[in-house]
Formats: structure tokens, sequence, C-alpha cells
């Protein structure tokens, strides 16, 4: 038996104490802690209840037991999954069972099959005839329909998912057979020729709203194409879901339920066809001006719901929004962003519209009896997103950031270079978030044989307040991080947090970084003495680097090991202006680094460097530092999602070499959640970089610089080449392929590749 080995609950003590600081557990619990864990026991089935919530698109947990003290229990939690991050497809791929059970505990899990099986070809002809085939059927019975209907005139038209190209729809001659459309659908087909979807769709002169959504042609094109199109059809009021400057009564009448493919409008609409609307929801259209004849108190008279979540409303002041606003007397709820166009705060909305009940959903009543802004209770929950096509260990990747938690490992010798993430079991995953929690759950590592390898990993859950039966049991995701660590910011990574906020700050950011004037400082003369001894000896060296002392053999260099006779001193050790005079330097010695060099070496140093030098420049990526600058990189998010741009980014450690903790992500709440592994730089990603041979390679050089006024340096010519394993892909796999995406890997000296390298 190892002399280590936990026998009794003071030897548990003994070897856990730091761990059992770290995780909060009150002492009181420590005893019934240490019990759980060497009987194995998972209890906590006996006491809650998992629900399904969000239209079981997630679960939540509930106690089942009378009541539960504060401080009174301590449940064990298991790990349902745990991995490296770069292992992740890989297991989910391999271990078996595992992507099943994740997407079942995540809300992932719908069958894949059941959409696949209403598209069967039929009759063993081609999938791209037999899709021919579908769209002109469809547009055969929508002219029968209006036929049967005693109405031949077609307003409303989806032909949604049907893989129409560009010379498919010009072939579909729509605006002939359909000349009083008001609503045209192309959802998710393959149109994109800017130049061939322009002309078919400006033959429509009625159209009211067009939806180009998910088709190829929004990446390909820019602002011209929407400017042509409403210049083309001056009716339009949506476009591609968001509201155009011309909305009014089609618009508001489609999102208050009243215009949709059973009535569709008529090209002269009839008098006050809003006044029975009570609820209207206008998030996420991209309104920018409120301030509308068309809504107004006098059209929606009845209006007791009102949604503007996620529209800017930069147009309009905040006065002009709260007398409109205020005009609808019978309006008692309303959702809203916060900090956004209405206010910075929940109490500052309340005050001016004192009539509501409901704001975000939470009870008016509620939050002017805490007295406080309570935000995070308010928000929408960041909801997994994927399509039938895809496969679970897709959708789990997806999925998990929203599930993750991460510790790293450390010993007497050394902290893990990488973290561990995992995901607890179905009772851990489904505590749901709180600003207010009742419990606290904290990752514990077990170690029966008192050895760090032959830790278990648990994490441990105990009530930190006095909880009722029927009540949700909550954590707070981001427990012990406030504001001055970018708390609500952090949040994005699981709810839906307003955009506008983040899109204003992010654009505050841009106009400070292009305002800053950069002239270049007056260049000075100097003296540059020689290096080399006036009287030919050789130059003496101080080194505390055995590599150094060990290699530099050759005749013109003398070891020395009193700094104070060095010509030059070649150090690991940080030379201040103490160790100088402790030691004895002087300033005609050289030195291997100069003062501030962590402006150069350190990633965020570097970019603020290069942004306080250059604002930002053509040539330098977009660079956040995420300690600093979580709120401007969230909002150049936004807008390039919102454009159609692309949105892939690299995350990198301030002070970490070998790509240690590197990672390439388009998902926001990857971006957010990695900041959890220690302080980074977020910068956008290349996505099409110089490659040789289709692999991303880099050149390394060894530079000396003698002077910065003059510039002198200094070039090896030993230099290396580096070079990825892997041929270089954007698919979405690849961003989990070290070998794919960096090239500390392979190094071969000039002369191997100098006949290689003439093709540059």
């Amino acid at each position: 038996m190892a002399a280590d080995k936990i026998r009794d609950f003071d030897d548990f003590v003994k070897v856990h104490a730091l761990l059992l600081a770290a995780s909060g557990l009150p002492q009181s619990l420590h005893y019934q802690l240490f019990q759980k864990l060497s009987s194995d026991t998972f209890d906590g089935g006996d006491f809650f209840q998992i629900e399904p919530c969000e239209d079981g698109r997630q679960r939540r947990l509930v106690l089942t037991s009378d009541y539960m003290g504060r401080d009174s229990r301590v449940f064990l939690v298991d790990h349902a999954w745990t991995f490296r991050l770069s292992d992740a497809p890989k297991q989910l791929q391999e271990v078996p069972g595992l992507a099943q059970r994740m997407a079942s505990l995540m809300c992932v899990d719908i069958d894949v099959n059941s959409e696949c099986e209403e598209t069967d070809l039929v009759d063993g002809g081609s999938h791209e005839n037999n899709t021919k085939v579908n769209v002109k059927d469809v547009v055969e019975r929508e002219i029968q329909e209006a036929k049967e209907r005693g109405d031949e005139t077609v307003r409303w038209l989806e032909l949604e998912e049907l893989d129409i190209d560009d010379d498919m729809l010009l072939s579909l001659d729509l605006s002939n057979k359909f000349p009083d459309l008001l609503a045209l659908s192309l959802c998710g087909n393959k149109l994109e020729n800017v130049e061939k979807v322009i002309q078919e769709i400006t033959k429509f002169k009625h159209l009211r709203g067009l939806w180009l959504n998910d088709n190829p042609i929004l990446q390909n094109c820019d602002v011209h194409m929407e400017e042509t199109i409403l210049q083309g059809c001056p009716r339009l009021e949506i476009y591609n879901s968001c509201f155009t400057c011309n909305f009014g009564e089609w618009a508001l009448g489609f999102c208050g339920g009243i215009y949709g493919k059973d009535n569709p409008g008529c090209i002269h609409q009839s008098d006050c066809p809003l006044k029975t609307v009570t609820s209207l929801d206008l998030s996420n259209r991209c309104i920018h001006n409120l301030i509308n004849k068309s809504f107004s108190p006098i059209e929606f008279p009845s209006l007791s719901y009102l949604n503007l979540r996620g529209d800017p409303l930069e147009q309009n002041s905040v006065g002009d929004l709260l007398n409109l606003i205020k005009g609808f007397t019978d309006l008692h709820a309303l959702e809203v962003d916060i900090p956004g166009p209405l206010g910075e705060s929940a109490l500052e909305i309340l005050e001016s519209f004192p009539n509501l009940s409901l704001l975000n959903g939470v009870s008016a009543s509620k939050i002017l009896e805490t007295r406080k802004n309570v935000i995070d209770s308010m928000l929408q929950p960041r909801l997994p997103e994927w399509t039938a096509e895809e496969p679970l260990t897709d959708r789990v990747i997806n999925a998990m950031w929203l599930y993750l938690m991460q510790y790293r490992l450390a010993d007497e010798e050394k902290i893990d270079e990488t973290s561990v993430w995992y995901v607890m079991d179905e009772l851990g995953s489904a505590l749901q978030h709180s600003d207010e929690p009742n419990f606290i759950v904290s990752p514990f590592l077990y170690m029966p044989e008192g050895k760090l390898a032959s830790a278990v990993s648990f994490s441990i859950l105990w009530p930190t307040q006095n909880v009722q039966k029927g009540d949700e049991c909550t954590r707070d995701f981001l427990s012990g991080i406030g504001e001055e660590k970018q708390r609500s910011a952090r949040l994005t990574a699981w709810f839906h947090t307003p955009q506008n906020y983040f899109i204003q700050e992010y654009e505050k950011h841009w106009q400070r970084l292009s305002s800053r004037s950069f002239a270049s400082p007056p260049i000075q003369s100097s003296i540059v003495r020689s290096l080399l001894r006036s009287d030919g000896c050789a130059l003496r060296i101080y080194t505390d680097i055995p590599q150094v002392e060990e290699f530099l053999t050759r005749p013109e260099f003398l070891i020395t090991t009193d700094p104070k006779d060095a010509d030059i001193i070649w150090t690991s050790m940080q030379v201040d202006e103490d160790v100088k005079k402790t030691a004895g330097i002087t300033d005609q010695q050289y030195i291997n680094q100069f003062p501030f060099e962590a402006c150069l070496v350190m990633k965020h140093h570097l970019a603020e460097t290069v942004q306080k030098a250059h604002g930002s420049p053509a040539w330098f990526q977009p660079t956040y530092n995420l300690e600093t600058h979580l709120s401007q990189v969230i909002g150049d998010y936004h807008i390039r999602k919102r454009d159609g741009l692309d949105n892939l980014w690299i995350l990198k450690p301030w002070n970490m070499a070998r790509t240690i903790d590197t990672t390439v992500t388009g998902d926001i709440s990857a971006i957010i959640r990695l900041m959890e592994t220690g302080p980074k730089i977020c910068q956008k990603y290349i996505e099409h970089p110089a490659l040789f041979k289709g692999k991303k390679f880099d050149l390394r050089y060894i530079i000396l610089v003698r002077s910065m006024n003059p510039l002198e340096i200094f070039l090896s010519d030993v230099f290396w080449v580096r070079l990825a394993n892997n041929a270089y892909s954007l698919d979405k796999h690849s961003f989990f392929e070290y070998e794919t995406h960096f090239t500390v890997m392979v190094s071969c000296k000039k002369n191997i590749l100098a006949q290689r390298l003439l093709i540059f």
C-alpha cells in the first residue's frame, strides 16, 4: 500500500488542503465531501429534477426536496466529457456513444433523417432535374391555387431552398407570371450573380418584401446591389429581413401578424389595418429611424407589447423615442436593449414608462423592489443553431461553448501549458445562470493515492442560499468576475446582449485609431562607434546562457566571467538601471536587450505599439486585447456578420511561444470563453494567406539591431523555413488541426531549401 494513500479524513484534508481552499467549499462540508468521494456517492437525483425549458432547447434544474438550507449539503457532479481542445472532434468521432450523449445533453439531438425522407428522388432522376421540376411545380401550383380562389393575382411567392441558380431564375420569368407580386422569398438558393438578380428583381414595381437570405450572392455583393434594388423597387419595405428607409404600414403589418401568405395585402392598402394589432415584434430589423407616420399611437391604438431589441435607432434622439413610445397608452410590456436607445439601465427606462408591467420579460415590480439593474436576468439565452444536414459531431462542437468548463493541472515542477476542458453530467449541465445564484459549482481533483497521477476530476455543488421545493437551482457562469473584468460583455458567450452597444463601442474605437496624427519623428544625427576593439583583440563576452558559452568558439570571441570586463553582455536576465549600477555595467558596453523591449516581444504590447504609431494601417489585421477591448471585438464581430464578411479570428496568448493555447475560431462564444485560459489578443485571421505548395509557411530570421538612430541592422545568413504539415484549408473541421494552421513543426536551413525559394 502506498505510503501516501488516503486512509482517513485527516489524510484527505492534508492531501487536498490547497484544492479545498481553492474551491471555496465551507469547512463544515469537508467531511461530507470526503465521505461521498470515498464511497463514490452520486445522490443528486434524490434531491433534484431536470426539466426542459426554452421550448425544449435547454434544460434547467429544480429542487424536489422540501427544503435545503445554505451550506447544508454537498453533491458530486460527474464529468461526462474531458478533453484537450485540439482532441475534441476526434474524440466525438471515435469514442462510442460520446457524440450521442453530448448531443442529448446539449439538446441538439433532433433526428437528422426526418427532412431527408421528404426529399427522396423519384423515378431515378438526377437531383438537378428533379429540383428544376419541383420549382416549376411550385410556380404552377401557385397560379392554380389563385385561380381556384377566383383571384388570378398571386401576391406572395415563396421559392425557398429549391437550388435555384441565376440561369434558372431568369428562365422562370417570374415578373411576367406575377406582375402584382408584393412579397418574394428566395431564401436558401444558389443565386450568386449580382447583375442577373438585379435584372429580375427590379422588374417587380409593386414589391414590398424581398428575402435573399442564405444565398451566395450576399457574400459577394456590396451595398451597390441593395441601393440598385431599392431604386428599382421604390415601394420595397423589407429587404433581407431588415426594414428599408421606406418601411410603413405593410412592413409593420407583417411584423404584427396581419400580412402573410394567407393575407399578402393589396397594392393600395385598406384603411386602418393596424388598429387591431396588440403585439408588435420589431426586433433585429435594422431600424435606424423609428419616427414614421405609420408607427404611431393613432395607427396602433391597442398596442400592449412592443419588442425593439437589436435595432440601432441611432437616427432618433432619446427624447424623441421616449415621447413617441409614451403615446402608446395601452403599452404594458416592452423589450429593448439595455443599455440602448431608451436608456442605460432598467431603472432609468422604468422611470420613463411607469405604466409598464414587464420590461424584457422581467416584472417591473421586481426590478423596482431590488432597486438594481438586473440586466443579466433580462437577457435572452443564446441557443445552439444547426441545420438538418449537420452530423451530431458538428452540432456538439457548435453548442459546447455554452456548457464547457476548464481547469489547468500543476505539480511541483510546472503548470500544464494547455488547459483541460470538460462538460459536467446532465445534472450539472442543467444549472442555468443567474446573477443572484443559489448554488456554487467548482471543479475538484480527488487523489485517492495521494498523487496527481491518481487524480479523478469531479465538480462539487452546494447551496449558498436557502432553497425551497420547486425553486430553480442556478449558478453564476461568471462567478467572481465583475464589471472591472468586463462581466457584461463576457455574458455574450451565453446570452444575446445588446448588439448596438458593442457596435457603438467598436465604432468609437475605430474613430480614435483613425483620427490620430502619425507624423514621423525628425531624424537626428548620431555617431555610431565601431563594435570592434581598437587594440584588435578578441571581443570579450559575458553570458549566463549555457548554449552561448558552449557554441561560441570562434577565435574572434572570448568568454569572460565578469560583466564589468565584457564588450558584449548576452544574458537572459533583465538588465535595468539597478542591475547596471550593481554589476558596474556602463553605456559603452553592448547588451542583447533594450529598455521597454516588451513593447515588441509581447503580443498585446506589440499590437498597442503599432496602433499608437500608425492607428489601423491596411497592412495590420484588426487586433484587440481581450482583457481591455472585448466590447470592441464583439462589435466588430457583429458588423462583419451583418455585412456577410469573413468572421474568422485567431486568439494568441500574450507571452507564450510555439503557438501554445493558440486557437482559430469563428464562434463568438468560443472567443469569449477562451479568455478563461489566460490573457490573449484576438486578431482577424488572414483567411487567404500566401502558401508554399498549398501549405502555410513562415521564414524565421535572426536579426541584430545595433542602432536605432540611425537604424543599423545585421541579418544572419542562416535562416529557417517552417512549413505546416497539412495542406491549408478553411473547412471548419480543420480549425482544430494544429498541423494545418500552424507552422512550428519543420525547420530547414537556407542551404537546404534555397532552390525551392527561388520561386518567390
